[in-house]
């Protein structure tokens, strides 16, 4: 039978934990109660801190038997992250917690599926919240007062808590009436890629659920997120952009691990090099000193672009090239040999056929062609109908060839 996991440090939050679990089971839910607690409680639950903590790799004594309070924290953080994913009967997730609580449950939350139900009653969750939420589908819910025994705020604000992730569990039973019989492929787009990607989107609308990426940092993390979570039937990754900011310190940047999920899962790839003419900064002022004699660009108040020359792009094509020799399922990667972007084109302010042939030369070197990876030169810009007519033939192909 499956059940809500109820996380929490029960030496110092039992009340708590305890009334926010009646909640839940007056919802006719079964609660799995565990302690994530560095010292021992006598409180009974179902999974123990010792339990818990003996999922770390180097052993339960790192977790339980330092007086090092943030070791402890980080290492059970660890632990428990193993021990949720040798659990096979969640229906979702739960935790409590102020700053050190929230840090220790979240990261075990981020790496679960996503559309598994998770919230996250935090003292912390009024403010910045990316470093917790990532790129998963956490909800959080600011818990007004600290967790320092009950009282009727903190009850008001544990029973909204209970009854929320009751009816995210309960509303798991209409996923026939979501799920459609489309299958779903990710694109990134930015701004200087929208005529492309949206060519794709409506020549694919009739086949497939076409779920768009905006290429800022995040959202490469979320389409790899989806992918790795079995979400995705195929990518057509236009905008790699986010490569842009990972090697020259701009605020859109990749992880280093980009790309990787596609290795690891053989989904059918389909990419480009769509906006790897620019890297993101904010305000002009805060642009970095040493570029300020650069092709710089004000896209608007907020964002200034920089052109990026031929040594960069020289870098970012032999880096991309690496990663696409690892991938052993079906990859095309097209290059538009008349522009990157909208503003990669006569006339435009990024024009510089140098710089693109530069990077063009870099995949070209180092990509290792097979049957299955193929380098594609399309004569057009990005947003050309050409260009977008050939990613449509190439992942049409790529996606069939995996018998789908």
């Amino acid at each position: 039978m499956r059940c809500i996991y109820l996380i929490g440090t029960f030496d110092t939050k039992s009340d708590e934990l305890l009334y926010l679990k009646s909640i839940i089971e007056r919802n006719d839910l079964r609660v799995c109660l565990v302690d994530v607690g560095t010292r021992s409680s006598p409180v009974l639950v179902d999974f123990s801190n010792e339990t818990v903590a003996s999922h770390h790799q180097d052993g339960a004594q790192v977790v339980l038997g330092t007086n090092d309070r943030g070791i402890a924290v980080e290492n059970m953080s660890i632990a428990l992250c193993n021990f949720m994913q040798h659990r096979d009967d969640i229906s979702g997730v739960i935790g409590i917690g102020g700053s050190g609580g929230t840090a220790l449950v979240a990261p075990m939350m981020q790496r679960m599926p996503i559309g598994i139900p998770k919230l996250l009653v935090s003292t912390v969750a009024s403010g910045s919240v990316e470093a917790y939420v990532g790129t998963s589908d956490i909800s959080m819910m600011y818990s007004v007062v600290d967790f320092l025994g009950l009282n009727p705020i903190l009850k008001k604000i544990l029973r909204n808590a209970g009854n929320s992730i009751a009816g995210m569990v309960k509303g798991l039973s209409d996923e026939i009436e979501i799920n459609s019989e489309k299958k779903s492929i990710g694109l990134t787009m930015f701004g200087v890629t929208t005529t492309c990607v949206e060519a794709l989107c409506q020549s694919f609308s009739e086949r497939f659920n076409c779920l768009v990426f905006h290429a800022t940092g995040t959202g490469g993390q979320s389409m790899e997120k989806l992918a790795d979570s079995g979400l995705l039937d195929g990518v057509i990754d236009i905008t790699t952009t986010e490569v842009c900011d990972y090697f020259f310190d701009g605020v859109f940047p990749c992880l280093p691990t980009r790309f990787d999920v596609f290795a690891q899962t053989k989904l059918p790839y389909v990419g480009s090099v769509g906006a790897l003419d620019m890297i993101n900064f904010g305000p002009k002022s805060t642009v970095p000193s040493k570029y300020k004699s650069r092709n710089l660009y004000v896209h608007n108040a907020q964002v200034t672009l920089m052109r990026t020359n031929e040594s960069e792009n020289h870098k970012m094509g032999c880096w991309i090239a690496e990663k696409l020799n690892k991938m052993d399922g079906e990859v095309r990667f097209l290059l538009p040999l008349a522009g990157v972007s909208a503003i990669d084109a006569p006339g435009q302010p990024f024009y510089d056929p140098t710089a693109d042939a530069a990077l063009f030369k870099a995949i070209e070197d180092n990509l290792i062609i097979t049957e299955k990876r193929k380098l594609i030169k399309v004569d057009c810009n990005i947003n050309d109908v050409e260009f977008a007519s050939a990613a449509l033939g190439e992942f049409k192909e790529a996606f069939d060839s995996v018998g789908n």
